[in-house]
Parts: C-alpha cells; structure tokens; sequence
C-alpha cells in the first residue's frame, strides 16, 4: 500500500468560516460582541431541538433562546465557572472518575475543592466500552463533604444520567446547603444550593455537543423519559470548542444549566458575565449605548469571555455541523468492521436510546502490555498514521499522586488503549489506510 500522511485531528475549516471572520474583522467588533450572543442563542436552540438552523435572530428567540448559554475561552473556564455559580468553596469535595483530562479535575482544584477519584467499571460500560465511572462505587464515595459529581461524556458517548440522578436523590439526607457570605456570588450559590437540596451533577460535555441520551430524570427533575441532548440533562454542563473537537471556535468553550425554582435565568446569566470579564456590570456591547459608560466592578474576578472572531467560526461550523457528524459516523463503521474483524474492542458509538457525537475512537488491543501499545504507536507512525492515547488515567499524573494502584479498573483500560484518528477531513482512501497500517502492525506486534 502506497503511505500516506494522517494528522491525528486537524480542524475543519471551510471558506464559510474563514468569509465570516473577515466580515467579524471588518465590522469593529472583534471582542464580545452580536456575533457571540448571537452563537449563544444558537447553541442553546440547538441544545433544545437538535437543529442547528432555528432562526435566533427575531426578539422572540432571543426571548425563548437568550441568556441560557453563556461562551468563554474555553472549556476548563467553563466548568470552573459552573462550579464557582453552583458554590464550589474550599472544604467541600468533589467527585471524579479517575480517568479523564486534568481539566476536569483542576477546575475543581481552582475553587479550592479536594478532588475524590472514582475508579472506572472494569473494561468500561458493557454495551458502549465507554471508560464510565463504577456507579457503585460513586455511591459509597458520596459523604456528607460532596457538594458536585461530574461525570465525564468522554469520546461523545453519554453516561447513565438516570444512574447518578437516583444516586443524588438518595444521598439528599447527606446534603447541607451553602449559607451566604453576603456576597453577590456568595448569595446567588446559597439560594440555588438551597433550591436545588442536593448533590450537584455537573457534566464534562468537552467531547459531547450534539450527543443525546433517552434519560426519564434531569437536573430539572423526573421528567417524561425522551431523547435529551447533552446540555439538557446535567444540572451545569460544559463543552469545549479547541481546535481539535468536532466544532471548533479555535479555543473556546459554553457554559449551560438548568432552571432553577424561583431563580431567573437572566439572574445566572449575569453572574456569568460578571464572572468572566473582571466583576465589571456591564461589558463592551452594553457600554455602547448612550450615556451608558459607565459601570460598577461587582468583585475580583476573571478575564475569560469568548470573542466575536471565534463566535464567528463557530457561526458557520454550526451551519455545517449535522453533515461534520454524519461523516464522522461514516467513518466510525467502517472502522468498527476493521476492529471486529481484527478481533480488537473498541467504542460503541450508538446504541439502543443513545447517540454519540463521534468524538473519539478508542481500540483496545488484547494481549499486549504498555511497552508493545507504545510500540504500535510508534510504528503507526513510522507508517504516517498519527495516533494518540486517550487518556493516561489522572491519579498517574504528578499533580494528582503519581500513583494509579487505587484505581486498578483504569489502569487496565490505559495499558492497552490506542485513539484513531476521527475527523472529517480523512477521505474514504485514508480511512482505508489506517485500517490496513492497523491490520499489518497488530500483525506484526503479535508476531513479535
């Protein structure tokens, strides 16, 4: 087979997104701006229906629409800033699987929260493969300390939300709510805890726009049992827009949450302005108007809004992005043919009430160690396929320990594990090329 060249996961980026950027430029507003309020509404009517074309442009979808998503910088602020609403404060603990990125933990880390690890079920989840939190476990980690669980959607594929929604409802006794400190922050955390009477369930949603889930219990309560959309189940969810996910702002990330009882939106909406642009009341937009210059700084907060330019991208990625997740699919079956047919585990992206977004292709190869997985990857290589691994479990990590023996389920998963390139700039021939580069130095590793 003649070689060719397979980047692990470049960006998708057509001349749409590119025309809209130079309109962004050209028009004055290149920080917060209509671009970005405007991607805001968009994602959140894409949340609520699964369609990316709901006209958000009218007065009365920026009514429906408005002020249930927020864009930041990035995925980790995201979280961090959900965490930091919902009332995260040093001395309570927070609860998450040990296999996972390390933004999902720092986040925590930041707000001055104790980390508590969750080992993984052995081998994953039975039906998807997925390396999902031990539910069972979960439960017996949640004490009287655990103010959040975040569960983690990793490579798209969606947790069993109705599983750790009974787990929190069972554990209500457990739970004592934040008093305010007679802050802004301080209050609005106190009157959703209090509202809420619970353990929060916070969503990891880095790999997942677009997936969906048939759930009978979201953070809003039991509910009719339907197909939700991730950002519509999890009390707070956060999702990344890096350059390597499957919709794409350059950097970015979009907080979302649930209705609260007796809280406005608008109310929490703010607090996420306030928050992500140095505690000031009113940002660039609203100071345009006349007469409106000034403004009040509420507190010492931080500096991480999204801008119009990368708004503008994500505008024409969501124009695009069913046909970006159809491909993925595409490309998903004919790998699992391969894996199948090599006899190799890998993700089950769609199963019975629940569809992925087709982030990530994670292969588990039996019967090799970490020295033979490393040395598949750097034969892959060798060959011009870029594979990764997804991901080195955190208690491995220095800043978490160093040491993975508490969590044995997660380590098993690793030892083994190798991530296909997934993305939608592969051609049918270069998916063909990683299943034949994967078929001849399995081959050649068994042989080995």
């Amino acid at each position: 087979m003649k070689e060719r060249i397979i980047p692990f996961s470049p960006p998708d980026i057509s001349e749409l997104e590119i025309a809209e950027v130079a309109e962004a430029m050209r028009s004055g507003w290149i920080t917060t701006g209509p671009r970005t309020k405007l991607l805001e509404r968009r994602l959140a009517a894409y949340i609520e229906t699964g369609r990316p074309d709901v006209d958000c442009a009218s007065q009365e979808s920026i009514e429906q629409f408005g002020q249930r998503v927020v864009c930041l910088n990035s995925a980790t602020a995201a979280e961090e800033l959900n965490l930091r609403i919902w009332g995260i404060r040093e001395g309570d603990e927070v609860i998450v699987p040990a296999y996972t990125y390390t933004a999902t933990a720092s986040a925590a880390v930041h707000c001055g929260a104790t980390v508590r690890f969750v080992d993984i079920r052995k081998d994953g989840d039975p039906i998807t493969h997925m390396p999902e939190m031990d539910y069972d476990a979960l439960e017996a980690a949640v004490s009287e300390k655990t103010k959040a669980i975040i569960a983690v959607d990793l490579g798209g594929i969606v947790c069993d939300y109705d599983r750790i929604f009974e787990i929190v409802e069972r554990k209500r006794s457990l739970f004592t709510p934040l008093e305010s400190d007679g802050t802004p922050l301080g209050d609005l955390s106190s009157r959703i805890q209090k509202a809420t009477g619970r353990v929060a369930v916070v969503c990891d949603a880095a790999h997942a726009l677009g997936a969906s889930r048939v759930v009978g219990h979201t953070g809003a309560g039991k509910v009719e049992r339907a197909k939700r959309y991730v950002g519509a189940i999890a009390d707070w969810t956060s999702f990344s827009f890096h350059a390597v996910k499957n919709f794409t702002t350059a950097e970015g990330g979009a907080s979302t949450w649930l209705p609260i009882k007796g809280i406005g939106n608008s109310e929490i909406y703010k607090m996420y302005q306030l928050l992500s642009l140095h505690g000031q009341s009113k940002d660039a937009l609203a100071k345009t108007k006349i007469g409106a210059w000034e403004y009040d700084v509420i507190g010492p907060w931080y500096k991480c809004n999204m801008t119009d330019i990368m708004a503008a991208i994500g505008l024409r990625q969501l124009d695009r992005y069913l046909g970006l997740l159809e491909r993925r699919a595409e490309i998903i079956k004919r790998y699992d043919a391969a894996c199948d047919a090599l006899g190799i585990s890998h993700l089950i992206h769609h199963a019975e009430g629940m569809d992925s977004s087709n982030h990530l292709y994670l292969i588990r190869v039996p019967g090799i160690n970490v020295e033979t997985r490393n040395l598949m990857i750097e034969k892959m290589a060798a060959h011009g396929v870029a594979v990764n691994v997804h991901y080195k479990p955190l208690p491995m990590m220095t800043a978490y320990g160093g040491d993975c023996g508490e969590y044995p389920n997660a380590y098993d998963y690793y030892h083994n594990l190798i991530t296909l390139p997934l993305h939608t700039r592969l051609s049918d021939e270069d998916v063909e090329y990683v299943c034949e580069t994967l078929e001849k130095i399995a081959a050649d590793c068994a042989r080995d």
